[in-house]
């Protein structure tokens, strides 16, 4: 089988960069990591000599809604309760855009119509090129919740393209079951207000048994519940029920982050869209972007302390909300580092091995190892330099996914004879 050899790679993974390297891709996999060495080139081989660029594992928006449009109309927000044909085309260019800004993986934060779903065997069947997926469910979560302020109450209708109204522990694990029917993977569920919703972060939304009864519900059939949560009291009940990915984390605290480390509870902190959205309203003269700002202020704050005492950080946000269009996916990275003061090499963690973790595929996704599956980046600089490149499309060269590249602009870079192009 013909392979394809990286030669003289910064080879960057999780835990540090090494110079001089030579990752070997046979088929879908990563055959072999060596440094300052020479590999045996067969006739068939396709040899690139990256030059000292930078060979670094695909990324993952772990925080991703593929629905989500931010021309939606007042009546649907974000477009959730637009015909699922439309919404489903939307999911599609979205998840593609993605796959082509560098991240081969997503796990979904919630789409309507079990779209998500459907996109994860469109992309395995070769529909259409897209990231490895972990498919979400609708939003779980009890009447007149934040979410469930879509329609106006006297319409008599309900918004059952978005939302999964639930009310009493056996709702939840109704509801619960229902969406993993449909396909869901992972589980959201709306347990508070805030964080650019219509209710107030210290609104809680569910009871602690509505709670626990859909995370008992979900585990029990192998799934992964996150839950939309904006302050602390929040907090500290989804952790005593068992909650998996704690979104935002407004009101975060240190008793918290010990619970989280202890039980190995996700965070995505998700600041950035919450950060230009309060800009937008500091511009616009309504006069409350200020308030939302300190908010955000206190978030950061509790971040390096989170990262330090080794909480699992995720990176995604709400790409497609007003503020935060689709395709800026990497401006987060920089956005936690000039921000929150957290390293680069850090934050490029959370977006590969922790990414990885949260699917469950640490053993195959998410480094540069033999053995693992080869979704690669070939990057035309040092993101630990400069964190910014990654938001550059014409610095990421080539994008590769289980040893396919999905982008290749290798073809200019230097090879020997003893290499060949295709």
């Amino acid at each position: 089988m013909a392979r394809h050899i990286f030669r003289d790679a910064i080879v960057l993974n999780p835990d540090g960069a090494r110079p001089s390297g030579t990752v070997v891709v046979e088929g879908r996999h990563i055959t072999s990591v060596q440094f300052n060495s020479v590999i045996d080139v067969g006739p068939d081989d396709r040899v690139t000599d990256l030059g000292g660029r930078t060979l670094m594992p695909g990324m993952v928006s772990s925080h991703f809604h593929s629905t989500y449009h931010e021309l939606g109309s007042r009546s649907t927000p974000f477009g959730l309760e637009e015909p699922p044909a439309l919404q489903a085309v939307r999911a599609a260019g979205n998840l593609e855009r993605l796959l082509r800004s560098g991240f081969t993986g997503a796990v979904s934060a919630g789409a309507p119509f079990a779209i998500d779903a459907s996109m994860k065997l469109a992309i395995s069947e070769g529909l259409f090129p897209g990231p490895r997926l972990m498919a979400g469910s609708r939003d779980v979560s009890t009447t007149g919740h934040a979410g469930d302020k879509s329609f106006p109450w006297y319409w008599d209708v309900q918004a059952q393209g978005a939302i999964n109204r639930s009310d009493g522990p056996d709702d939840f694990r109704r509801a619960v079951r229902d969406e993993i029917k449909q396909g869901a993977e992972i589980i959201k569920m709306f347990v508070t207000g805030g964080h650019g919703t219509v209710a107030p972060s210290e609104r809680i939304e569910m009871t602690s048994e509505e709670l626990s009864a859909g995370i008992d519900a979900a585990h029990q059939r192998g799934v992964l519940v996150r839950g939309h949560i904006a302050n602390r009291q929040a907090i500290h009940m989804a952790l005593e029920a068992g909650i998996d990915v704690i979104d935002h984390g407004d009101g975060l605290d240190e008793a918290a982050i010990e619970k989280m480390v202890e039980q190995g509870t996700f965070l995505v902190p998700s600041q950035l869209f919450p950060k230009r959205f309060a800009e937008m309203m500091n511009g616009s003269g309504l006069g409350f972007g200020a308030t939302m700002a300190g908010d955000i202020d206190k978030a950061l704050e509790i971040l390096p302390v989170a990262n330090a005492a080794g909480v699992k950080l995720l990176c995604g946000d709400d790409y497609g909300a007003i503020s935060l269009p689709h395709g800026c996916y990497a401006d987060e990275l920089e956005f936690y580092v000039k921000e929150a003061g957290i390293p680069p090499l850090d934050v490029i963690r959370w977006a590969t091995q922790h990414g990885a973790e949260l699917m469950g595929r640490a053993h195959e996704l998410g480094s540069i190892k033999d053995g693992f599956l080869a979704d690669l980046l070939v990057v035309d600089g040092n993101p630990l330099e400069d964190i910014r490149i990654l938001q550059n499309a014409s610095s990421i060269l080539a994008i590769m996914k289980g040893g396919t590249l999905v982008k290749d602009e290798l073809l200019a870079l230097p090879t020997t004879e003893q290499g060949r192009r295709p």
